[in-house]
């Protein structure tokens, strides 16, 4: 295995840490009465974004002219990750709400291992003829 692939593979698997995670083990809170926080939505937002950083590194795998680029367009994706819980969209008011918990600490460190990722495959693919 080429170690330029081993960038889109790291970032394939964190895609689908970050999807799974999102809806289950690290997913936003959950009322008794069945209604919505405000958490919720970030974590909708968390799924859209783990599903594109999927689609991009498949790509990333796929196509190798490509690649440089495609850890290019993952930095603002990773960027919007960091930023969403929080900073971008509301959490729950309570500091021991499993949101601000569980669900931001985990995707700011899921989104930056992503964002280091994508770091790194663009410095593994810098001037590299395909």
């Amino acid at each position: 295995m080429k170690k330029q692939m081993i960038p889109a593979i790291i970032l394939l698997i964190l895609s689908v840490v970050i999807i799974l995670g999102s809806q289950t083990f690290l997913s936003p809170c959950v009322h008794e009465d069945g209604s919505f926080g405000p958490c919720h939505w970030a974590g909708q937002m968390l799924l859209g974004l783990g599903c594109v950083l999927g689609i991009l590194a498949a790509l990333a795998l796929c196509v190798k002219r490509a690649r440089p680029g495609v850890y290019l367009s993952v930095l603002p994706v990773c960027a919007l990750g960091i930023l969403t819980p929080g900073t971008l969209m509301d959490l729950c008011r309570m500091s021991t709400m499993r949101c601000r918990m569980v669900m931001q600490p985990a995707m700011i460190l899921l989104f930056s291992a992503a964002l280091l990722c994508a770091l790194a495959g663009v410095i593994l693919n810098a001037g590299k003829k395909a």
